[in-house]
């Protein structure tokens, strides 16, 4: 900043001490070194507030790429599901409709009741079990 050297301190000193004198140079010298350290202090603070402004600017925009990137995931994501969705819906309702029209031609074709034809007993072997089970005390 300043390019001073020993010699121009030493002359500045010497300087110093013929105007201001023996008696109060150390009192000037101290009050001047607590005056420059509060200024090297504001100083130090300034540029560390100015370093977090340009840090918090850069994680805004650190956050708004992460947030585009997630929303750009995100629609690409929607759109392989949707894809992938239709690729089996439309083989699955087909099969579904031909479930159907297979389970109407059956029920056309063979109109006896449902009852009759899964049972393999007779209505009197039925009566008998039936009347076991009533008969059975709980045990």
């Amino acid at each position: 900043m300043f390019d001073i050297g020993f010699s121009e301190l030493m002359v500045i000193g010497v300087v110093a001490l013929l105007v201001i004198g023996p008696e109060k140079l150390p009192k000037v010298a101290r009050t001047l070194g607590h005056l420059l350290g509060r200024a090297q202090r504001y100083v130090n603070d300034v540029k560390s507030d100015i370093n977090r402004e340009i840090q918090l600017d850069e994680l805004k925009k650190l956050q708004a790429e992460v947030a585009e990137s997630a929303r750009s995931l995100e629609s690409s994501v929607r759109k392989e599901y949707e894809t992938a969705r239709n690729v089996v819906e439309a083989p699955a309702q087909a099969a579904v409709a031909e479930l159907n029209e297979a389970v109407q031609q059956v029920t056309q074709a063979a109109p006896t009741p449902v009852a009759e034809a899964t049972s393999s007993t007779s209505p009197a072997e039925s009566a008998v079990v039936a009347a076991e089970a009533t008969a059975k005390p709980a045990a």
